[in-house]
């Protein structure tokens, strides 16, 4: 347990985004009276590490503005809660890729330069445990690159968890791109190359950079676009566990980073109404991933056999040979076979909401349809 608790927390995530990147974000804001002490607070302290960001971007331009990678990325999608932290982690065993950390994510712009130390204070502080399961939580372990994203540019879909009353609006624009702007899209695909190289550049491991980002399963059109021989594995899980998993985690992750409120029921529509737009981005766009490129599985059938359903999906996607990564792979799955989940019972309300709103995605992947 570190010194600070994640519900606690004086200041949000944006300490670490540059200057220019919360001018924008927060320009116009409205900010909750009683968030106006972290709100300035985070500022000031955004203001003063986002000095240290011009030595990183000289770092940038001399070492990497012209590399490139030998190999497309691998792509772990899915809706939160979907089992995606679980396979990432599995995944990032092989040292065959490079990733996104825990660190990197708060701050992206303190990778190249000054990571030993601001490293070290955040592992001294942050708590061990992701606050709303047993999942563990330490600087260097691979992290969803959304909250990277967010401290690098102002059109992140994960703008909202600081500003929640325009949670749809960031939603339509930045998590399907379906009324985001053509500069808009291209800064989203220099800063996400960007934040790749710099990934590769400051963790140990290979060539092939593995992400695992809710937020892509929106974007994959965008993606294949980016990185037309990339590798996408799509998890689906049980909608009524994914409804009070995400209700959960949303509520306790929103509650430290939020600068404006919005209530329970506000927060409840919004998730029900993400989750059917996630759906239906990803279903009309996954016929753009070329054939033999996609590895779409449950997460009840993952979790069962997971070291099998990984070589498995190695084989069908190609990633490489699995006998490279085998020994880790096993080593790290025997480990968490007495990993303990949240355990979540069903009260009619969530079954009602359920089958009123995600009906379809329990009929589409063949789920139980509780009465």
């Amino acid at each position: 347990m570190g010194l600070l608790e994640f519900s606690k927390l004086p200041v949000n995530t944006l300490v670490g985004a540059d200057w220019k990147t919360f001018k924008e974000m927060t320009r116009g804001q409205e900010i909750a009276p009683d968030k106006r002490t972290k709100y300035y607070l985070t500022k000031s302290v955004c203001r003063l590490l986002s000095l240290l960001a011009p030595i990183q971007d000289r770092r940038f331009e001399e070492k990497l503005g012209a590399y490139e990678f030998d190999h497309d990325p691998v792509f772990i999608l899915g809706h939160w809660r979907s089992g995606t932290t679980f396979v990432h982690n599995i995944f990032a065993q092989d040292d065959n890729f490079c990733y996104t950390t825990t660190y990197q994510t708060v701050f992206p712009h303190l990778m190249m330069f000054g990571q030993p130390f601001f490293k070290k204070t955040m592992g001294w502080l942050m708590p061990n445990k992701r606050p709303t399961d047993n999942m563990e939580l330490a600087p260097d372990l691979p992290q969803e690159e959304e909250f990277a994203l967010s401290n690098m540019m102002p059109y992140s879909f994960y703008d909202f968890w600081f500003f929640p009353q325009k949670w749809q609006e960031y939603c339509d624009k930045y998590l399907t791109f379906e009324n985001i702007t053509k500069e808009e899209l291209q800064v989203f695909k220099e800063t996400f190359v960007k934040l790749m190289k710099i990934s590769r550049y400051c963790t140990t491991g290979g060539d092939v950079y593995l992400s695992k980002n809710p937020p892509h399963t929106g974007r994959v059109k965008a993606l294949v676009e980016m990185f037309p021989n990339a590798k996408f594995i799509y998890l689906m899980r049980n909608p009524y566990t994914v409804f009070e998993s995400t209700r959960s985690f949303f509520t306790n992750t929103i509650k430290p980073l939020e600068l404006q409120h919005i209530s329970d029921e506000e927060m409840e529509k919004n998730i029900l109404l993400t989750y059917t737009k996630l759906y239906r981005a990803y279903e009309e766009q996954k016929k753009y991933v070329p054939e033999g490129n996609l590895f779409e599985v449950k997460f009840e059938d993952f979790e069962a056999d997971a070291f099998g359903t990984t070589k498995l999906a190695y084989e069908k996607l190609g990633i490489r040979e699995f006998d490279c990564a085998e020994v880790a792979i096993r080593q790290y799955t025997d480990r968490k076979k007495g990993y303990k989940k949240n355990k979540y019972e069903y009260k009619p309300r969530t079954i009602q909401l359920v089958n009123e709103n995600w009906g379809y995605a329990l009929k589409d992947w063949d789920y139980e349809i509780h009465p």
